[in-house]
């Protein structure tokens, strides 16, 4: 079994801003292995967001469409030449398995808030 992380205040989870957005495009970032561009929906904004996806995905824009979680409030960070401005939530990837995304039960407005 994986260990648990280290206890934290609860006052550092709401340090996070959480909230779903609906992936718009899927842009393949040219000369990297691994990242894509995903511009994402959150109702009142959108944002630009890599992720790495290429090696996990036969087909990365299968997630066209969809909602998911994201951070909403991260620095934004360069890499591969472009601007993230967030960070996708997946499940899996840190413990080996082909990702999948964190994503709402059923669909909620855009920019909807988790926790």
């Amino acid at each position: 079994m994986t260990e648990i992380k280290p206890i934290i205040a609860f006052n550092y989870l709401e340090k996070v801003d959480i909230r779903v957005g609906t992936i718009i495009t899927v842009t393949d970032i040219v000369g990297s292995d691994k990242l894509v561009k995903l511009h994402v929906d959150f109702g009142e904004f959108q944002r630009q967001i890599l992720v790495g996806l290429k090696k996990e995905r036969e087909n990365p824009k299968e997630i066209e469409g969809k909602q998911a979680l994201f951070v909403v409030n991260l620095e934004p960070k360069q890499m591969a030449g472009e601007i993230s401005e967030g960070m996708i939530f997946d499940i899996g990837f840190a413990d080996g398995i082909v990702p999948v995304l964190a994503c709402p039960e059923k669909p909620v407005p855009n920019g909807s808030r988790a926790g």
